[in-house]
């Protein structure tokens, strides 16, 4: 009688430490992963914190005028009244192209001047508008003694019959 009773309690305590580690194992887990995030999280404010107090410091910055002409220089390009801007371009950037009319290098002269007359672009753009807003001379003017439609004065078109 002493084996089975053995055999009977050894089963119960197995049973019984069966249902102990069914029932605490997803709470272990659950404590497991929670800690997990909680240490993310963690981080994640401390990183945030951390940007925060640099972008304060930054914002602090902006209160100093001496900065923000040093930001407006850098950034923007802006110069101060009486100085002179400078453009550097990096020769080993830059390829030389030749204009095959004129045999000019195309990077020659200051940027934004037209080559011809040393006048700045947005003149020679004006001057284009200018002329082709004028009106031609009667008569054509070209040389070729046709006429271009809207030269001379204007007849009307014939079909062939009354007109």
């Amino acid at each position: 009688m002493l084996p089975e009773v053995v055999t009977v309690r050894s089963l119960v305590i197995a049973v019984v430490v069966l249902l102990a580690v069914v029932l605490l194992l997803p709470t272990v887990r659950a404590y497991v992963n929670q800690t997990g995030e909680l240490r993310a999280l963690r981080a994640e404010v401390a990183a945030a914190e951390a940007e925060r107090d640099a972008l304060e410091v930054e914002l602090g910055r902006w209160d100093d005028e001496a900065y923000v002409v040093a930001q407006a220089r850098d950034r923007l390009s802006f110069v101060m009244p009486g100085e002179r801007a400078w453009r550097v371009i990096d020769p080993d950037t830059v390829v030389d192209v030749v204009d095959p009319e004129t045999g000019r290098r195309l990077t020659d002269g200051p940027v934004g001047v037209d080559p011809e007359d040393g006048a700045p672009w947005y003149v020679s753009v004006w001057r284009s508008v200018q002329l082709a807003g004028e009106q031609p001379a009667p008569g054509g003017g070209d040389g070729d003694g046709g006429t271009e439609p809207g030269d001379g004065p204007e007849t009307p078109p014939t079909d062939g019959g009354t007109p």
